[in-house]
């Protein structure tokens, strides 16, 4: 005990040089733990997501590109699947489809347009306000809501996807509804309307009314005309019967088509009936997708284990040396307290309780840091996910 003491009555008189030698000797510690936890969690979340979604439907492609559009809306554009595919599905009777379009975004956020089945295939539920409705109604996730700080009763602005795909997209004014509870997941970070408001987005559908009268009732803000007709850009009460589409609704477009099989005998039926490589679409498993895209990038882990090895080895061979110098540099007080009458080997304690102090001091700060990595991994992978999306 009272080598402890001397020891931490040693480190508070040179609490500069001990502080920094704590800190180096706690990061060293935390990092590679940390690490490990955030890679784990990632793997967890990555696999997790694939792993709730059967089977995947779109245009044959790259298989990543329309996993990445349909489950965590990045912004890969996938060649559009026709909806004739959706009502294909539903004939069959084997699976229940969902739709996801994913071509438009609003405040940076992107608008994914489907319908109420993904509201129940992914559990999602209602921290405010109700659910879609109406056409041009929007439910934003939890951080959407939270990074442009609006809510139910406050409107989003759609926007194109580059300032190249004008033709035939017109901002939308949309009305927030709802706000969805907080998932940890890509939801959080999107905007929902139905697939139907999207194709509005895109010019598919749109609303007419009199020139003469939008220009009064409107004063040309709220509406573009040309000689015969006014597209709005706000779907109103008044309006909304106005609004129509153009074309057959089987060619009309989706990004892609989650399939939520009856059965495993279902989803076999269905697999094999896309098995035709000249057939323009194609049915995908994503957990087999995103297994081979985690097993790719965790292959650099063990990369990345030896050199956190290497530095950890570098970094307490640069402390010991530090400690080395500081023990030399002390040699006038160690001869002082042997010939004082202090034993080598209560010197050596004095020596080895202050490496103690520092490294249990350097532990219980590496584990706090490590105790909030924890307690957060979820959700700020959550975040990095939908930020990397």
């Amino acid at each position: 005990m009272n080598a402890l003491y001397l020891a931490f009555a040693y480190l508070r008189y040179h609490w500069g040089r001990s502080l920094v030698l704590m800190l180096v000797a706690a990061l060293i510690l935390f990092v590679p733990v940390a690490t490990q936890i955030l890679l784990s969690t990632s793997e967890r979340a990555l696999v997790a997501r694939g792993d709730a979604t059967p089977l995947l439907l779109g245009s044959r492609g790259s298989q990543l590109d329309l996993t990445m559009a349909a489950l965590y809306f990045s912004d890969e554009r996938p060649e559009p699947v026709p909806m004739r595919e959706v009502e294909a599905v539903w004939d069959s009777g084997l699976a229940i489809p969902i739709p996801v379009h994913t071509a438009f975004s609003s405040s940076g956020f992107r608008i994914v347009g489907t319908s109420l089945d993904y509201f129940d295939f992914r559990e999602l539920a209602l921290s405010e306000g109700r659910g879609l409705s109406v056409l041009g109604d929007a439910v934003i996730g939890a951080d959407v809501a939270a990074t442009i700080g609006k809510g139910v009763g406050d409107t989003l602005v759609s926007s194109p996807e580059n300032l190249f795909d004008l033709d035939g997209v017109y901002p939308l004014e949309m009305p927030i509804v709802g706000v969805l509870e907080p998932t940890n997941s890509p939801d959080d970070q999107a905007v929902f309307v139905d697939i139907k408001t999207a194709w509005v987005i895109q010019g598919i559908g749109h609303g007419h009314e009199d020139v003469v009268t939008a220009a009064e009732v409107a004063a040309g803000s709220e509406a573009v005309s040309n000689a015969a007709v006014v597209q709005y850009q706000r779907i109103t009460d008044e309006n909304i019967e106005s609004f129509h589409f153009h074309g057959a609704q089987d060619d009309f477009p989706a990004s892609a088509v989650i399939v939520v099989p009856n059965d495993t005998r279902s989803a076999t039926i269905l697999k094999g009936r896309y098995l035709d490589g000249e057939n323009p679409t194609q049915l995908i498993a994503p957990a087999s997708v995103i297994q081979g895209l985690v097993d790719r990038i965790f292959r650099i882990k063990s990369l990345l284990d030896v050199v956190t090895t290497i530095i950890a080895i570098a970094a307490f061979a640069a402390i010991g040396l530090a400690v080395f110098l500081s023990y030399r540099l002390r040699a006038r007080e160690i001869a002082t307290a042997v010939k004082l009458g202090a034993r080598r080997g209560m010197v050596l304690r004095l020596l080895s309780a202050e490496i103690f102090t520092l490294l249990l001091i350097s532990t219980f700060i590496a584990a706090i840091g490590t105790a909030i990595v924890a307690r957060n991994a979820e959700s700020w992978v959550g975040w990095l996910l939908a930020l990397g999306a």
